[in-house]
């Protein structure tokens, strides 16, 4: 089960969560339409907007005639991999633990999910043959980059990167086998790799 901010960031954990975890096999992954808006909650107010993300989870399952094997939450931190960071992140993964009837895993991408597509590079001229991520942003630390959804308007070339593309170059990515393989490192991709690899 997949909850996010929206369908296309959704779309771009979908390739990840097959990389990391390949023994869900068919499994089908399901998002739940609500957009997810944990970050900035604490205490009760954050136990009860997690309890009713996990009941929406169940409802879902049940829709779909199916168990309820995992439940990935996304969230745009919208702030660097620092102290702030591991503050929500704790926070969040804690409560989800918590409360999760089942294997979780939390998608804190800092700056944003668009940070991720970054640490792929070899996936964007897959998409269009034109595009290219600029050596300067190659190899670095993307949870360090602010605002990394208007740098890929400017950087991969022609056509102007759109948000709708994101899904594609992770599709790229994984079929490519790189989403493993990072050319660059964001903490916040590596915390959530590792959420998926404790799935049992």
């Amino acid at each position: 089960m997949l909850a996010g901010e929206d369908a296309n960031d959704c779309e771009i954990l979908a390739p990840i969560i097959r990389q990391h975890h390949p023994n869900l096999g068919t499994a089908k992954l399901v998002r739940i339409n609500d957009p997810v808006r944990l970050k900035k909650k604490t205490g009760r107010e954050l136990a009860t907007a997690v309890g009713t993300l996990v009941g929406k989870a169940k409802g879902k399952a049940l829709q779909q005639r199916g168990p309820l094997l995992g439940l990935v939450v996304h969230e745009d931190l919208d702030g660097f991999t620092d102290t702030r960071y591991d503050r929500v992140r704790s926070a969040l993964s804690t409560e989800l633990a918590r409360q999760s009837p089942c294997d979780s895993a939390l998608a804190l991408a800092a700056w944003e999910s668009g940070a991720w597509l970054l640490l792929f590079p070899a996936a964007f001229p897959r998409i269009r043959p034109r595009w290219k991520v600029p050596a300067q942003l190659r190899g670095n630390d993307t949870g360090l980059l602010k605002d990394p959804k208007e740098t890929l308007k400017d950087k991969p070339g022609v056509p102007a990167f759109r948000e709708s593309d994101g899904p594609l170059i992770a599709k790229a990515a994984y079929e490519q086998g790189v989403l493993s393989a990072p050319n660059g490192k964001n903490r916040s991709y590596d915390d959530f790799v590792a959420d998926l690899t404790k799935w049992g």
